[in-house]
């Protein structure tokens, strides 16, 4: 058991930690020197890829190739990791002509990984290695080479992967959210990767899942005198209710807002009928649409209800910010 005084080894401690993030940070930006043409031909490389990118690394860099076949697959590059031990017992099957195989090999000397390199070649695969070992047997058999090379390791001793891991997946991201940008890759994209996350949730959600929360259609027409108006939104609990002309088509809005600011004005206010005091042509919007469309709309136009119309302007029913938080969509 190692017992420090506490000041002491309290400084230690801070210190120790705060060179770790300055020899990470410092080999993160020294990766500006990769983001070179030959990045650019990856970028290019892998968009016309027919087949999928494949990650392969061995230890603590197959950890970091796991984490970004994942990012990779989830920004709309189809991507798998492929583990090298299991790949010479018969997982190479999984590998095809049409596919990119990304290495990742701090030393470019990794023996798993250097032994599935010829079976990989035969198959015809591209072969693009991660590594610092820019005059390694890796490197040396590989199509693509993106430096990873670190200074040193954050690690005092040299011996445990840290800022080498660190410096591979920090360009495995810019890598990955490269394509993501070429490739136009939109947040409905992304949701359609996630549909079970609640941005999948937010995303993917209706505006007719958002109707079905409350299962209400305040309606009243234009003619309705203003107390039964009022009745029809008390009993919804809507707080708004969609006015209508003879045809049935959405003619206006009137919000409990609408009734506190018409009632200072008008003290014969309950004498008048709804179309006196609607507000015409409010913002409406599509059952068909996302939530998330929904949601935008009615934050950019500061309003708390949306009426939620048919192709033939009918309302089918309205939603507030209260339906899309119990949809989960806010």
């Amino acid at each position: 058991m190692v017992l420090l005084d506490s000041e002491l080894g309290s400084q230690k401690i801070k210190k120790q930690a705060k060179d770790v993030l300055d020899i990470e940070s410092e080999a993160i930006l020294n990766l500006k020197e990769s983001i070179n043409g030959q990045f650019v031909e990856i970028v290019k490389e892998i968009l016309n890829c027919p087949g999928r990118v494949i990650m392969t690394g061995m230890g603590k860099s197959g950890l970091i190739a796991k984490k970004l076949a994942a990012t990779l697959a989830s920004t709309g590059t189809p991507s798998f990791f492929l583990h090298p031990a299991e790949a010479i017992h018969g997982d190479l099957g999984m590998v095809t002509n049409d596919d990119i195989v990304i290495t990742l090999s701090n030393s470019g000397e990794t023996n798993e990984v250097l032994n599935i390199v010829p079976a990989i070649k035969r198959i015809g695969a591209k072969i693009i290695s991660m590594t610092g070992g820019l005059d390694s047997t890796l490197a040396k058999n590989s199509d693509y080479i993106l430096n990873t090379g670190v200074k040193e390791e954050a690690c005092p001793l040299d011996l445990a992967p840290t800022a080498s891991t660190t410096a591979t997946l920090a360009l495995g991201d810019a890598l990955a959210i490269s394509l993501l940008k070429v490739r136009d890759f939109k947040p409905e994209d992304f949701a359609l990767y996630h549909p079970g996350g609640s941005l999948g949730k937010k995303l993917l959600l209706k505006v007719d899942d958002v109707l079905h929360v409350r299962e209400q259609n305040p309606v009243v027409n234009l003619e309705t005198n203003l107390k039964e108006t009022l009745f029809t939104m008390t009993s919804t609990g809507m707080g708004s209710v969609n006015i209508v002309g003879d045809d049935g088509k959405l003619a206006g809005i009137i919000t409990d807002g609408d009734i506190r600011r018409h009632l200072e004005e008008s003290p014969d206010l309950l004498n008048k009928n709804a179309g006196d005091i609607m507000t015409v042509n409010p913002k409406t919007i599509f059952k068909e649409k996302l939530a998330a469309e929904a949601l935008k709309l009615m934050q950019d136009n500061e309003i708390k209800d949306l009426p939620v119309i048919n192709e033939n302007d009918e309302p089918l029913g309205l939603i507030n910010f209260q339906d899309l938080l119990k949809a989960g969509v806010l």
